[in-house]
């Protein structure tokens, strides 16, 4: 079969047809194109949090959206019946990335799923994906054999690992779902539950839902509101402005400085909340449930009360921020945000020296509503609500001003809400 790629993505932007044009070149490169198997390509975007942060673990509130950074997988694949004539099934694995052009090879086995070893580590997100779908299978070999390429900025905090998870589940997907299985929200969820179980088991990291969430779900203009409990959502669309004078945009502001969530800090911060919430059995409450004044009738050691408060006072201006951004209300809506980064950098403790400097630098600027850090934190983007008349000369000055105090030159870009997980076709 020939993909013609122009055809693949004719309704995408120019960005995606260049990631998929990469990615197409790549796998031609290091993969023989005579062989069989249906050629696929899928797509999946990185995402901004706008508030809600480090609450999906602990079943709260959150609302991110994707952004037009994506990562494609571009290849081959097709199912076979396994002529061991067992009932147990495999996945034989060829890939390759833009980011690592070294063809990495793997065999999956459905008796002994696990995390592979003497691998790099970005092949275990894709290992831990196919995995997840090999569990349904019986009796087959799954063959694959795809290139990736993707530019969601590594160790961002803007989820590159959650992008390359869901495009890798969704290029699955075209080889072993019934053929023209329509798109749908039950659809995306189950992806994205794959996908977390996938970081999870292969890739040792206890991350909640949302990241794997938003970029399986996202639906262009719109943010979502992901109750991680129910693990249902709602689309929240920001209030149109009144007039040119009152249009807002968001801003992301990479701070350069990565992070690991599946090292340090961040799993402490899971059992930090798990303590808590056993505390709050005792009357009948949750870190989703419970106010600030049931705090105070818990027993908690003070760093751990600080992270519990963090996490009641956020699930409340997360809920309230989905209203004021249908209202537009901008001028509420950033005090949220800065209240949520506060919050974050004195009781969660995840923010950074770099960090702290961004949201100040911008709140400080004229036309800013609001800024805050965005993602996992220990480094990574700061998110800001700003006027749109201000938006290019706030990039200008906070590029100015951060290169200054660090020598480093952070990268600035404007964002609306855009396109989730999707087969390029």
């Amino acid at each position: 079969m020939t993909f013609v790629l122009e055809e693949a993505v004719g309704d995408e932007s120019e960005m995606v047809c260049e990631l998929a044009q990469s990615a197409k070149e790549l796998f031609e490169k290091s993969f023989d194109a005579a062989k069989e198997g249906e050629l696929k390509a899928a797509v999946a975007p990185g995402r901004v949090n706008l508030i809600g942060e480090h609450v999906d673990y602990t079943g709260g509130w959150v609302l991110p959206f994707a952004i037009h950074f994506s990562t494609v997988v571009y290849g081959r694949g097709r199912v076979v019946q396994d002529s061991s004539g067992n009932n147990g099934s495999k996945a034989q694995c060829r890939i390759v990335s833009t980011h690592y052009p070294h063809v990495v090879e793997f065999t999956l086995d459905k008796s002994d799923l696990k995390p592979l070893e003497d691998k790099p580590k970005w092949a275990n997100y894709v290992a831990g994906c196919v995995a997840q779908y090999l569990k349904d299978m019986s009796g087959t070999v799954l063959e694959l054999e795809f290139a990736v390429c993707g530019n969601v900025p590594l160790g961002s905090g803007l989820s590159s690992s959650a992008s390359l998870e869901v495009a890798v589940a969704i290029f699955v997907e075209c080889f072993v779902l019934p053929p023209n299985t329509p798109t749908s929200k039950e659809r995306a969820i189950v992806r994205a539950l794959k996908c977390q179980k996938s970081e999870h088991d292969f890739c040792n990291t206890p991350c909640g839902i949302m990241d794997q969430y938003v970029s399986s779900a996202a639906l262009p203009g719109s943010l979502l509101l992901i109750d991680c409990l129910t693990n249902d959502y709602e689309p929240v669309v920001m209030a149109a402005p009144s007039s040119p004078e009152n249009a807002v945009k968001m801003v992301v502001i990479n701070s350069m400085v990565s992070h690991d969530n599946a090292g340090g800090e961040y799993p402490v911060r899971v059992r930090q909340c798990q303590v808590a919430e056993d505390a709050l059995k005792g009357i009948g409450k949750t870190l989703r449930t419970a106010t600030l004044e049931d705090l105070q009738t818990i027993t908690l050691d003070d760093l751990t009360m600080r992270r519990a408060k963090h996490a009641v006072s956020e699930n409340a201006r997360t809920r309230e921020a989905r209203r004021i951004l249908e209202l537009g209300d901008w001028t509420r809506l950033g005090q949220l945000m800065n209240g949520s980064h506060e919050s974050m950098r004195d009781d969660y403790e995840v923010s950074c020296e770099e960090i702290d400097f961004l949201v100040k630098v911008a709140q400080s600027f004229d036309g800013v509503y609001g800024s805050r850090l965005t993602g996992g934190g220990f480094g990574g983007c700061t998110v800001t609500l700003c006027q749109e008349k201000h938006v290019e000369a706030l990039m200008d000055h906070i590029k100015k001003e951060y290169k200054a105090a660090y020598n480093i030159e952070c990268e600035c870009f404007e964002t609306v809400p855009g396109k989730g997980a999707r087969e390029l076709k």
